[in-house]
């Protein structure tokens, strides 16, 4: 049983040796490469909004009273000064005639006293006094016409009259809801930036921005006011945008994404998948006479699938974009169009003896 281990050996090794032979060579690895090249990249400040009518009031009740007519229907337009409701006002003209009434009897009662003056049967004191009972009254008539005008209530401007909430006949208090009155020709989108991109901005500057009503249609709009004071919580500065709003497809309590777009440049570029990271470093693979070396670069932002080179690289050398995890500092590659090479090589790109 003895000498059947020496052979077992003896065949295991063959086997090895075997088997090391047939390995074959590392194939020389193919990769595509492109040009350094300038590209235009934006900087742009992202941040959420509101959109606020451009004129926006409640119309309410002045007084309690009974509700005679609405003049406007859901959702329509009304014109600045068209009355939008009437409340009764039986009583208040019951009040303004006899008010203008008793105007009239003074009235006449003053012109009588200033005859009798200018003839010397009346009295100065006698005048002031009638003088003061006539402007009082006229005083009480216009008091009684500015009640009736408080029970009309009309538009202060045009716009579009939101849903009813309240039918004629009903008695409404004061300061009760009647209707709300919004100005939507033009919206002001309201949005906050922290004070630290404070200096990117400026009133007048272009931004675009996007409902989840309308994803595929960007609204453009200007800044128009930036608060002059920060808030102090959340040191941000809250900003003013006016966005032209024809049709009517944006509505005051949306909810908008803003793109600021802050300053534009021509940069070097490379695309994205030719950046390689180690740690905190970057690097690309730059190709040399089919030889790959690891350059290190300074990345600035990344926008439409480049990146932003802003030291490392010069414009026109050829970095390696696809195939880059095959890739060490010093070896060699072959590009599409080349033969199939299996020998490794030195550094030179010369095949090894």
């Amino acid at each position: 049983m003895r000498p059947i281990v020496p052979v077992l050996l003896l065949a295991l090794s063959l086997v090895a040796c075997g088997g090391e032979q047939e390995k074959k060579p590392r194939a020389v690895p193919l990769v595509e490469v492109q040009p350094i090249t300038l590209a235009a990249f934006t900087d742009n400040l992202e941040a959420v909004g509101t959109a606020l009518a451009n004129e926006q009031v409640v119309l309410s009740a002045p007084v309690t009273e009974r509700i005679e007519a609405l003049n406007f229907s859901d959702g329509g337009y009304v014109a600045k000064g068209q009355v939008i409701a009437r409340l009764a006002v039986g009583q208040e003209q019951a009040e303004l005639a006899s008010a203008e009434a008793t105007a009239l009897q003074a009235t006449q009662q003053l012109q009588r006293i200033q005859a009798l003056k200018s003839r010397g049967f009346a009295t100065g004191a006698t005048l002031e006094q009638q003088v003061a009972l006539a402007n009082a009254a006229r005083a009480n008539a216009q008091l009684a016409r500015a009640s009736i005008g408080d029970r009309v209530i009309r538009a202060p401007f045009s716009g579009w009259v939101s849903l009813r909430t309240v039918s004629p006949g009903a008695i409404v208090t004061a300061g009760t809801a009647i209707a709300t009155v919004s100005d939507i020709s033009r919206i002001k989108l309201d949005f906050t930036i922290p004070e630290t991109r404070l200096a990117m901005i400026r009133e007048g500057m272009t931004i675009k921005a996007v409902s989840a009503a309308w994803p595929d249609r960007p609204f453009n709009g200007a800044i128009a006011t930036i608060d002059p004071v920060i808030d102090p919580a959340t040191r941000a500065v809250r900003v003013r945008a006016i966005l032209p709003n024809p049709d009517k497809a944006l509505k005051p309590g949306m909810l908008l994404t803003v793109s600021v777009i802050a300053r534009q440049r021509q940069s070097l570029s490379v695309p994205e998948l030719a950046l390689v990271g180690d740690g905190d470093d970057r690097f690309v693979f730059v190709i040399q006479d089919r030889t790959a070396k690891r350059v290190k670069v300074e990345t600035g932002i990344r926008q439409d699938g480049r990146v932003e080179i802003l030291g490392g690289l010069k414009a026109g050398r050829k970095v390696v974009t696809e195939g880059v995890v095959k890739l060490t500092d010093g070896v060699t590659v072959r590009l599409p169009g080349d033969k199939a090479d299996t020998k490794p090589r030195d550094g030179s790109g010369k095949a090894a003896g």
